[in-house]
């Protein structure tokens, strides 16, 4: 199953010369694990809620791809690069498989709390 590594980047008064550095590097560390952006910081348009910054959202074939990306010596060579001078938060999750019901997932749910 895919899962997706999320960032939620707060925008930085100046764009530090390091983060440029970052942006050209970590393509080649995402390569090996099968990585690939879905979203790198486009538009936002917000309809609850508030949400100062920007979202990254990259694709990998498994939790575990993922995870092997965030640990491997390449990425944590350049994530200083970004983490020094752009704050948020990360996350990794997984992603549902293509015949996903959320109604099911409901049903389910509710029998596993029900009285």
């Amino acid at each position: 199953m895919p899962a997706y590594m999320l960032a939620h980047l707060r925008k930085a008064e100046e764009l530090h010369p390091e983060v440029l550095e970052y942006l050209e590097r970590i393509q080649s560390t995402m390569d090996p694990f099968g990585g690939r952006f879905l979203v790198h910081g486009g538009p936002i348009e917000v309809f609850e809620g508030e949400w100062p910054g920007d979202i990254v959202m990259l694709e990998f074939p498994s939790m575990d791809h993922a995870r092997n990306f965030y640990n491997s010596a390449a990425y944590q060579e350049i994530q200083p690069l970004r983490a020094n001078h752009l704050m948020g938060e990360l996350v990794i999750v997984e992603g549902v498989e293509p015949d996903h019901d959320s109604a099911e997932m409901a049903a389910g749910l509710r029998r596993a709390t029900a009285c």
